[in-house]
């Protein structure tokens, strides 16, 4: 058997137990070290997981361990900074999203990697929810014919009133852009692993709750290349039918000329053939106690299986810079109150805020 992927991370936040858990649960891993700023969470990360070493200094751990592989579970500022070090020391590197400060920023950390040749992928996860995997087969294999559309209405309910976001990650509060970079840009990668290339959008954002910074509703229409349409329905005060809101975050409607294909709040698919009765499309959800039925996992695994087996990469930073630039065109879209078409849309010209008043 060939050796263990020696890995290293970043970031003891709320959202690494997920990743710290999926790293766990790999065979062919092994996390030697972790660092992080707050050496008592830092410590108590390590010590749930089974990580031998803490590290309070980042670039200190990659010279004294030296990974094979960097996952960084850090907010955007940090971005630049650990996958500079990371890409010095030529040693691939997994970032989480919202990936950089804004547009221009990705754009300087993307083209820093491969100008080192170092592989760079972004953790983006929501493609790998098992319930878009099995949606994607399924559209392969032809069950749906021809795509008409795609909608999804999210619904976590956890949003509303005063004390919005505290209890898991109230920096929310803070954000100056909220529903889209945060929360709608997973959906948006989403949509073209479905449905393909988007063509141009529209949007109308707004801000809710008065307690905090950014927008945390809206709708925005996605035109598809192919000839399909997107809706994502986002807002974040309302929850949706489920025993856990936070599973899938809400429904989904996938359209084509075969039928309709929809996803409910735990998880499970529908399948109704054109005039036909809607019964449920059984598939492994995954497992109910962990993030996404496990998207984390699925992700890394992948990762880990590039490495190992030389199989291409999804997400990576180059392919994630589209996402990044149809999240500033749909910023734009709000602002200005017009359709915005993806080819030549320059994300670095003027780039839109967020609305900050209700209404």
């Amino acid at each position: 058997m060939a050796k263990r992927l020696r890995v290293a991370c970043a970031g003891a936040g709320y959202f690494s137990q997920f990743q710290y858990l999926a790293w766990r649960n790999i065979a062919e891993v092994e996390v030697v070290a972790l660092s992080n700023r707050d050496q008592v969470r830092g410590v108590a990360t390590a010590e749930r997981f089974g990580v031998p070493r803490v590290f309070a200094d980042f670039a200190m751990m990659l010279d004294e361990v030296r990974p094979d592989l960097v996952d960084i579970i850090t907010p955007p500022p940090t971005h630049r900074a650990f996958v500079s070090a990371a890409v010095e020391r030529g040693i691939p590197t997994i970032c989480q999203k919202p990936f950089g400060t804004d547009y221009a920023d990705a754009v300087a950390v993307t083209g820093a990697a491969e100008q080192a040749g170092v592989p760079l992928v972004v953790h983006e996860n929501y493609r790998w929810e098992p319930w878009y995997r099995e949606a994607k087969r399924l559209i392969d294999e032809g069950r749906l014919g021809a795509l008409h559309s795609v909608a999804f209405r999210l619904r976590p309910g956890d949003g509303q009133g005063p004390a919005a976001y505290l209890n898991r990650q109230p920096y929310f509060r803070t954000m100056p852009r909220l529903l889209v970079m945060e929360t709608a840009i997973h959906w948006i990668d989403t949509f073209r692993f479905l449905m393909g290339e988007v063509h141009a959008v529209y949007a109308r954002l707004r801000r809710m709750n008065p307690v905090i910074a950014g927008e945390d509703a809206g709708y925005i229409v996605l035109d598809f290349k192919n000839g399909s349409t997107g809706l994502f329905d986002g807002n974040r005060l309302n929850d949706h039918v489920a025993e856990n809101p936070r599973r899938t975050m809400g429904e989904m409607w996938l359209e084509g000329s075969g039928g309709v294909l929809r996803l409910d709040g735990e998880g499970r698919l529908w399948w109704k053939p054109h005039h036909g009765p809607e019964a449920e499309h059984a598939f492994d959800r995954g497992p109910a106690d962990t993030f996404g039925g496990g998207a984390c996992e699925w992700l890394q695994r992948h990762v880990v299986r590039h490495f190992r087996e030389g199989t291409p990469l999804e997400n990576t930073a180059r392919e994630y810079l589209a996402n990044l630039k149809i999240q500033e065109a749909v910023y734009r879209s709000s602002a200005d109150g017009r359709r915005i078409e993806i080819d030549g849309f320059d994300p670095t010209a003027n780039p839109a805020t967020a609305p900050r008043e209700g209404g």
